[in-house]
């Protein structure tokens, strides 16, 4: 499942233990730093969501969290953007949670929306998904190699040492989460999978996945489909596993008055999945 985990919501040690004891398998939490008041155009899908987003835990915090209280519950970013911040920094936390959570991390990463926020970070938004392929494959170099080493048009840098090193070998899964005609390429190229956000995208993504695996020699097989905000219904969750989807994930409402209470109706849906 995927929460918006904002100072005003549940802790994320209480939301965790709440997830794994209902026998859910994921906990997602997204990544926004802050909102800029002076903006040139609307942000499409989250005009109501702007107060959550301006308060969200960093994620690398909160899931650190999350680890120290559970045994089995995956741990997934949906979404780190990568156009906010440093890459060598980035592979080390995110190595670091890998190793603390003994190998249950899953990265989702993605550019982000918001011109003004990516500027504040010293990103120019029309390069932000050149600039998140060059982050993610030097971030890549750095959970592989024993000496790194990565050159590129916006990271460079010379032999380097950099531990610990992730606990799952050259580092946890990458999936995607963006809804453009374009991210079945990239994630072909250099991610290990694709969130898409129900109703979306406006292609057929298992097909179109498919296609871009096949241009780049890579088995469809070995790449996660996940389903961001899964439906809420037994028959219809089926569906998309049964188009070619892998993987669920159920979001709840940011202004949920009882989480808990939110927490087991998807439980009662994954119980009838599961049967």
């Amino acid at each position: 499942m995927c929460l918006l985990a904002t100072d005003r919501s549940l802790a994320p040690t209480t939301l965790a233990r709440a997830v794994e004891a209902r026998d859910l398998d994921m906990l997602f939490l997204p990544e926004n730093s802050h909102i800029p008041l002076q903006r040139a155009r609307d942000w499409p899908y989250a005009e109501a969501l702007l107060d959550p987003l301006s308060r969200l835990h960093d994620p690398f915090v909160a899931l650190a969290q999350a680890a120290a209280v559970t045994e089995h519950l995956l741990l997934g970013f949906g979404v780190c953007l990568v156009t906010h911040r440093d890459p060598i920094n980035t592979a080390k936390a995110v190595a670091s949670l890998d190793q603390l959570s003994s190998g249950r991390v899953i990265f989702g990463i993605a550019g982000g929306a918001l011109d003004e926020a990516m500027r504040n970070h010293g990103t120019a938004f029309k390069q932000r998904w050149q600039i998140v392929r060059d982050r993610t494959l030097a971030m890549k170099a750095i959970w592989r190699d024993e000496i790194a080493e990565y050159h590129g048009e916006f990271v460079d840098f010379e032999p380097m040492w950099s531990f610990p090193k992730p606990l799952q070998a050259g580092g946890p899964p990458i999936w995607i989460g963006s809804n453009s005609k374009w991210v079945p390429g990239r994630v072909a190229e250099y991610a290990d999978g694709w969130m898409v956000y129900n109703g979306r995208y406006a292609g057929d993504a298992v097909h179109d996945l498919r296609v871009a695996c096949d241009k780049r020699g890579r088995s469809f097989a070995d790449v996660t489909l996940a389903l961001m905000d899964a439906p809420w219904d037994a028959g219809e969750a089926v569906g998309f596993l049964e188009q070619g989807y892998s993987k669920l994930i159920f979001l709840v409402p940011p202004d949920s008055g009882n989480i808990e209470a939110e927490l087991d109706r998807i439980a009662e849906v994954v119980a009838k999945l599961r049967r």
